[in-house]
């Protein structure tokens, strides 16, 4: 049996945890000794409204044998962000890991998407994760070490109808996460990127006019249980402990399932001394598509090396 991965300590902010995923990341944090900052606005899943949820998961981290302090600032600006990185360093002194959880849905065909409901979710998504993660990082630099986990999504990664606001912020989320993980790592601070899938408020506001049905596999089980947050939550701490060494990756977290997802850049095709023309472009697709080679960079660098 490998050691006990402790969290005493340590001091783990955990952003959008009043339910779901981050409440049991909360939880679970106090269960192993962390200092939490339990970060909720309490609006609800379309980012309206306000209420001191994060008040009873403080109770339930301390119940758990944690100390928690909770904070209702919106990641969505500047000064919430900072805000709730200085409750951190004001209650306990430090910040040791941060999960940028805090998300919202506003759903809806492409063709019907709304600036409003653009630019609200990658506020609080995107933004909300530079505005934290900011404030963070630098207290982590002084400190020589940190770990930052951010909350991306299979519907960034892969596609999701409906969710094209959400999925371009889900996607940015792991373009943030690259140049974190290179610049941080230097300072002794790891980021990764997690694509989770476990039930939340937000799947009750999911869905804008498409009827999804079609795209689940014909045969296909999935039992509800299995998307219970206790299933991510394993992965999500593990990335944020001082166990952990990796760093600059991207997870999924699917019904029990724990998997790496990378991005690869396959052998492709090329023409040396003079630009190819768009007829032969055409006449090597099938090279340029060819996945049988790649290589998987790690920076814009790796991205443009040439070889056999």
């Amino acid at each position: 049996m490998n050691d006990r991965i402790s969290f005493e300590g340590q001091v783990v902010i955990v952003t959008g945890a009043g339910n779901g995923l981050g409440r049991s990341y909360a939880q679970e944090l106090g269960r192993r000794g962390a200092s939490v900052v339990v970060n909720d606005l309490g609006g609800d899943a379309r980012g309206k409204g306000a209420s001191r949820i994060a008040d009873e998961v403080v109770e339930l981290v301390r119940s758990a044998g944690g100390q928690a302090v909770a904070s209702y600032d919106s990641v969505a600006t500047r000064a919430g962000g900072e805000a709730i990185v200085k409750i951190a360093l004001d209650t306990f002194g430090r910040v040791d890991a941060l999960i940028n959880n805090a998300g919202i849905l506003r759903d809806a065909l492409f063709e019907n998407l709304r600036d409003e409901d653009i630019d609200a979710v990658l506020n609080t998504h995107l933004k909300g994760a530079f505005h934290v993660s900011q404030s963070a990082y630098r207290a982590m630099q002084a400190s020589g070490y940190g770990r930052i986990l951010f909350t991306s999504s299979a519907s960034g990664m892969f596609g999701f109808p409906t969710q094209a606001n959400y999925g371009a912020a889900k996607a940015g989320l792991v373009g943030l996460m690259n140049v974190v993980a290179i610049e941080g790592e230097r300072h002794g601070i790891l980021a990764n990127a997690l694509l989770p899938r476990g039930t939340s408020r937000l799947d009750h506001a999911a869905g804008g006019g498409f009827d999804v049905s079609a795209l689940i596999p014909t045969g296909a089980e999935l039992v509800a249980d299995a998307f219970d947050p206790s299933f991510v939550t394993p992965l999500a701490l593990y990335l944020v402990s001082r166990k952990c060494q990796s760093t600059h990756g991207i997870y999924s977290a699917f019904a029990g399932r724990f998997a790496k997802c990378f991005v690869g850049l396959g052998r492709g095709w090329w023409k040396e001394g003079t630009p190819a023309s768009v007829e032969e472009v055409a006449n090597h697709w099938a090279q340029v598509e060819d996945r049988s080679r790649y290589t998987e960079p790690l920076s814009v660098f790796d991205g443009v090396q040439i070889g056999n």
